[in-house]
Order: structure tokens, then sequence, then C-alpha cells
């Protein structure tokens, strides 16, 4: 190699020790070892390692086509103490801003997202489901409201009938009045559970829509 060459070579790894120290300051900053399991530390510490290689070659192949020498170490060793002694407080107060200036930013904007975005979405989707659970509380005390009418206007239309049936059942004799009282014993049972029915169903219904 040349004189020159040589001299690029020690500036380059230099820059690169420096460029260590401040990649180990961020990898640190970044890298939260106590919340972490032991391997997952290990895989991103030899991944960090293997970058580094991988870069200091790249960096040593453009400088001297990858030629290595014992001096480059100390150039290295150089680079990284001048980082600690001189540049690591500056870099560091500049880390730590940028870090709390992204922080900042992503913040607001994701305070700008829930306000314009998700606040207006759920607001709707609130107010489709409160139109709908009214419609249907609505759409079910008409419901009540007709069946009583009609069944009121059922029990007054009927009542003449009943009157001639009460009428009837007295006429009759007592062998029919007990062949009767049996089918109506029976019909009664299933009245009633088709009445518990409608009770249960009623019940199901007040739970769902709150009332």
């Amino acid at each position: 190699m040349t004189l020159t060459v040589q001299f690029y070579t020690m500036f380059a790894m230099a820059g690169m020790g420096a460029w260590l120290g401040a990649a180990l300051d961020t990898y640190r900053r970044f890298l939260v070892r106590s919340k972490r399991a032991g391997w997952v530390v290990f895989f991103h510490d030899l991944v960090f390692w293997l970058l580094q290689s991988v870069l200091f070659f790249y960096v040593l192949l453009l400088v001297n086509e990858g030629e290595l020498r014992i001096y480059m170490f100390l150039a290295i060793l150089c680079g990284f103490a001048a980082y600690q002694s001189l540049l690591k407080g500056i870099y560091l107060a500049v880390l730590n801003f940028f870090i709390r200036t992204v922080v900042l930013i992503f913040k607001l904007f994701a305070g700008i997202v829930n306000f314009v975005l998700i606040k207006p979405i759920k607001g709707f989707i609130t107010l489709i489901a409160v139109i709908i659970i009214g419609l249907m509380n609505l759409f079910w005390k008409i419901l009540k409201w007709a069946f009583l009418f009609i069944w009121g206007a059922v029990k007054i239309v009927l009542a003449p009938v009943r009157w001639a049936l009460l009428l009837i059942w007295k006429m009759l004799p007592g062998f029919l009045k007990t062949f009767f009282s049996r089918i109506f014993s029976k019909a009664e049972g299933i009245t009633n559970q088709a009445k518990n029915l409608l009770i249960s169903a009623w019940k199901s219904i007040k739970r769902i829509t709150g009332k």
C-alpha cells in the first residue's frame, strides 16, 4: 500500500472506531435487557456484532481493497477512545433529543388519528347501535300494544259466545261435563306451557334491550 492509502485507511478505521462507540450507545439505549429473555438478548448481540463486522470489512474493502494490518486495530481503538472522551456526551444528548422528538411526534400523530378517525368511527357505530336498539324497543312496544288491543277486541267480540257456551255447559249431562273437563284440563296444561315459553322469551328480550 502507498503512504496515502495507509493514511486513508488509518483515518477510516479511526472513524469506524468512533462509529462503533456511537453504535454501541445507540444499541444499549434501545435494548432494555432486563425486560427481555436471555436468548433474545444473545440473538440481538450476535446480529449487532455481525453487522458491525460486515460494515468494518466493507469500509476496509473500499479503502484498501481489504488488506488488514495491525495498526488498523490501534486506529479503531484510538477512534473509539476519542469518541468516549470527546463525543459521547454530545452524541447521547442529541440521541435522547431525537428519541424524545420522535416519540412526541408519534404521540401527536396518534392523537390526531384518534381524534379525526377513531373517535368519529366509534361515535358513528355507537349511534347506529343506539338507533337499532331504540327501533327494536319501539317495535316491541307497538307489537305489545297491538296484541293487547286485538286481545281486548277479541274478548269483547267473543263475550256473547262465552255466555252462550256457559249456558250450554250448564245444560249438558254429567258424563259429558266429565269428558270435556278432561279435555279442557289437557288444553290448560298445553296453554300454561305456551304461556311460560312466552314469558321466558319476553324476559330474554328485556335483557337484550336493557329494559
